[in-house]
């Protein structure tokens, strides 16, 4: 079974920065919700849970590690 990859065991030294950037940050909390979505989204994929086309499964992984790419370099800048 796949691994879900969500950003509290993905990026555990930032657990309580990423909290306090939800709570303070609409930006971050946007992008943190988004991750969480196509983080799922790709879990069902790989699951067979829904059926999509490897480009789209590919796709969505991208954007999941974009968006796991963006919100580090927040957490980064603090």
């Amino acid at each position: 079974m796949p691994d879900k990859h969500d950003l509290i065991h993905e990026l555990p030294e930032y657990r309580d920065q990423i909290h306090d950037m939800k709570m303070n940050n609409a930006h971050f909390a946007k992008l943190f919700d988004e991750y969480h979505e196509v983080d799922h989204e790709v879990h069902r994929l790989e699951t067979g849970a829904e059926n999509a086309s490897d480009e789209h499964l590919e796709g969505r992984k991208k954007r999941r590690l974009f968006l796991k790419d963006e919100l580090l370099a927040m957490l980064k800048a603090g």
